[in-house]
């Protein structure tokens, strides 16, 4: 033979038609496509061919070169059938693969509804409780307790921004419509900003940042941003007298900053899943927020041309590694470990 030739019959406006239909249609003009075909000249119409083996309704096996005896027509049918069985299959996987965005979507949507529920309506009733006492005339608050409430106040809208701010942000870097604006800077500095940031309780923060460090090329504020939100979260788990470890190193054309905890870390398996918006890994208490922090922090580096990992702290603990490009001098290369050995003097020998 010289061509094999898989033909599908539809309607005007493309789609498979109805059984019903489908008679109709094979007698209309224009109506045949080529699924798929093997050898030369394709056959475009059941009609030009020397050997038709209708399939289904729809479907058609055309054949060019000669005629076949009725055994062997009987043998391509059965083959024809397979390649029917085959291309619906194909079309199922194609709808399925095209399915998956929409059903991740929605359950983005699930989950930001399910996640935000309480962590919007929390701070928002907190800050109106205390707006609405402060107001009330029936009420004589001394200087005390108005200070109080005027701090509650303004705790709980501080959250109310920080989730708005990060709900924004996530679905920014999602659409990719995040703004960058990378530059030469100094990693201590925007670690010293980014501490003083954050509650008291950051005043216990080891920082261990070497002079000889070279300028980082980032965005200052994002980065700024992934450093809080990433030394929020070793805060909340270390233990009493143990507070979090903030260290820089060179590596390569890459700087590296750990932010080191002693709290409890995670089990290996899950450590995918604690960079997926709105998992807190089991607690559901809605008390640490939607679960956004570690999921942008990830996405903020990433867009800026570094990456953020996971490991284990030895004696236990978590290690949380941000990586991000390095400032070199123009056509120089520097080799691992070679700015530390120079930091200290060293010729590595």
């Amino acid at each position: 033979m010289d061509s094999v030739t898989l033909l599908e019959c539809t309607s005007p406006d493309g789609q498979q038609p109805a059984d019903a239909s489908a008679g109709r249609i094979r007698t209309a003009a224009g109506s045949w496509h080529v699924v798929a075909s093997r050898g030369e000249p394709a056959v475009t119409r059941p009609d030009e061919a020397d050997v038709e083996i209708p399939v289904t309704d729809s479907l058609s096996l055309a054949l060019r070169g000669r005629p076949l005896p009725a055994a062997d027509r009987r043998v391509l049918g059965a083959f024809a059938s397979y390649a029917a069985v085959a291309l619906d299959q194909q079309r199922l996987a194609a709808e399925a693969q095209a399915a998956r965005p929409i059903a991740a979507a929605d359950r983005m949507r699930t989950a930001l509804l399910a996640a935000v529920s309480h962590d919007l309506r929390t701070p928002l009733a907190s800050a109106k409780a205390a707006v609405t006492s402060l107001r009330s005339p029936d009420v004589n608050w001394d200087a005390e307790d108005h200070d109080e409430l005027l701090a509650t106040a303004d705790e709980s809208l501080d959250r109310l921004s920080h989730l708005v701010d990060n709900l924004l942000d996530m679905s920014r870097l999602q659409a990719g419509a995040l703004s960058l604006f990378p530059r030469p800077a100094g990693l201590e500095e925007i670690v010293s900003r980014a501490l003083d940031n954050l509650d008291p309780a950051a005043r216990g923060v080891t920082v261990d940042i070497p002079e000889s460090l070279p300028e980082i090329n980032v965005d200052p504020a994002i980065l700024e941003r992934v450093i809080v939100n990433l030394t929020e979260n070793a805060l909340r788990y270390s233990p009493p007298g143990q507070p979090p470890l903030l260290s820089a190193s060179a590596l390569g054309d890459q700087v590296e900053l750990r932010v080191v905890d002693r709290g409890p870390g995670i089990p290996e398996k899950a450590r995918d899943r604690m960079f997926v918006p709105f998992q807190r890994l089991g607690d559901t208490d809605n008390t640490t927020g939607v679960g956004l922090g570690l999921a942008l922090s990830r996405g903020l580096t990433e867009a800026m041309g570094g990456t953020l990992t996971a490991d284990d702290t030895p004696g236990g603990g978590l290690t949380m590694t941000v990586s991000v490009p390095a400032v070199t001098e123009p056509g120089y290369e520097y080799e691992p470990g070679q700015r530390e050995r120079e930091s200290t003097g060293g010729n590595g020998q």
